[in-house]
């Protein structure tokens, strides 16, 4: 389960709750070493043979046709905490999965939007929010650049509602925020770097927090260092 704070509104408006909850993005911290992993990126070589007939070369030097992939993963952190492998993930669908039903809205209407964007967070090999089904931790957007899907910050973890055990702090920030710190209570600072999902919008970054470990402060920062947001109201 997990206690979440929305800074906008509109974000509020579905909560599914089981033990865990929703958030998002890709990069890595351990909050042991207080070091900050990224995803390995990489490219691919194309190798062209010496010489070939001009019709083949011609052939060769036209553009591909490539088709956009329904469903895009992209690990906003991961590493090991209290002993446990921990991770989280955004996965975006293009459009809504076969089987997904979005969920009811209080005055009995149903969430709007053409695709979905779902927050994967692990502990342990444990899926937080599992009991709550394969769609749990997903949200209706619209296409690739619904602003309304940042804004959030959120405490995660497999019982207790985020307040105890082995954490995970996720924020989906706006589009100017490079980084968050997070402050314990024993000094400790655990730095995570926001990741974006490729061909979206949509960003995150995640940090672990270890069992019995109170926050003190969390705050935000740009690419330039300035502090973007200061908050005191998590433990």
């Amino acid at each position: 389960m997990a206690l979440t704070f929305a800074r906008k509104a509109a974000m509020a408006a579905v909560a599914v709750a089981a033990l865990g909850g929703v958030s998002f993005a890709a990069s890595a911290s351990e909050a042991a070493s207080g070091r900050t992993v990224h995803p390995a990126s990489g490219r691919q070589a194309v190798h062209h043979p010496a010489s070939a007939p001009a019709s083949v070369a011609a052939e060769r030097s036209a553009p591909a046709h490539r088709q956009e992939p329904q469903v895009v993963t992209q690990v906003i952190g991961r590493g090991r905490v209290d002993g446990h492998r921990w991770s989280v993930a955004l996965e975006f669908h293009r459009s809504l999965p076969k089987g997904y039903i979005p969920p009811k809205l209080p005055d009995g209407s149903t969430t709007r939007g053409t695709s979905l964007l779902c927050q994967r967070m692990y502990i342990g090999g444990v899926r937080i929010d599992r009991q709550g089904g394969p769609w749990s931790d997903c949200r209706t957007v619209s296409g690739t650049q619904d602003p309304g899907a940042s804004g959030g910050l959120g405490l995660w973890s497999l019982h207790d509602k985020g307040l105890s055990g082995t954490r995970l702090m996720v924020s989906t920030p706006e589009a100017d925020v490079a980084y968050g710190v997070l402050t314990l209570a024993d000094g400790t600072r655990v730095k995570a770097t926001t990741v974006t999902v490729p061909g979206t919008a949509y960003r995150a970054w995640a940090a672990p927090i270890p069992d019995g470990k109170t926050i003190t402060t969390v705050d935000q920062y740009d690419t330039h260092g300035n502090r973007l947001t200061h908050d005191t109201y998590w433990r």
